[in-house]
């Protein structure tokens, strides 16, 4: 049930996002959720899309090097302590986190949250099993 995550490299320099998300807007590709990082030199942009398959081969074929990774979207209620209680979920588990990020959706009353962890079958058993809700790639294209 993992949803597909973009991983874009992306040089440190000025206009580079701009053009990657111009390529996926003349695609067609609407973005859901979006994290970026950087250093000095180059940028770690991750992508959540409506269409990961058009979204990779229209950034391969632009030349960009990506990598096409599983996360966990998990549904959570939008008031304080609803991320902590998932994350103890995941502690509790045993189930380490490497990353997180939040997910851009049209409902006022939850979130969405991205989650990279190591082991994403666990992770999404544990989060079921105390109630939480997973999102799914139909999903994200229904966003």
């Amino acid at each position: 049930m993992a949803i597909k995550q973009l991983t874009v490299f992306v040089q440190n320099r000025k206009g580079a996002v701009s053009s990657i998300t111009d390529i996926l807007a003349q695609n067609d590709i609407n973005i859901r959720a979006l994290s970026i990082a950087e250093t000095e030199d180059f940028g770690i942009l991750r992508l959540i899309v409506n269409n990961e398959a058009t979204a990779e081969k229209t950034l391969s074929d632009a030349g960009y090097l990506l990598k096409v990774t599983d996360v966990v979207g998990v549904k959570i209620g939008d008031e304080p302590g609803k991320l902590t209680n998932a994350l103890a979920v995941l502690d509790k588990a045993g189930i380490n986190l490497e990353y997180l990020y939040a997910f851009m959706a049209r409902t006022e009353k939850h979130a969405y949250v991205v989650l990279r962890v190591e082991d994403i079958q666990e992770a999404e058993c544990a989060l079921e099993r105390a109630g939480f809700h997973l999102i799914t790639d139909a999903d994200v294209c229904k966003l």
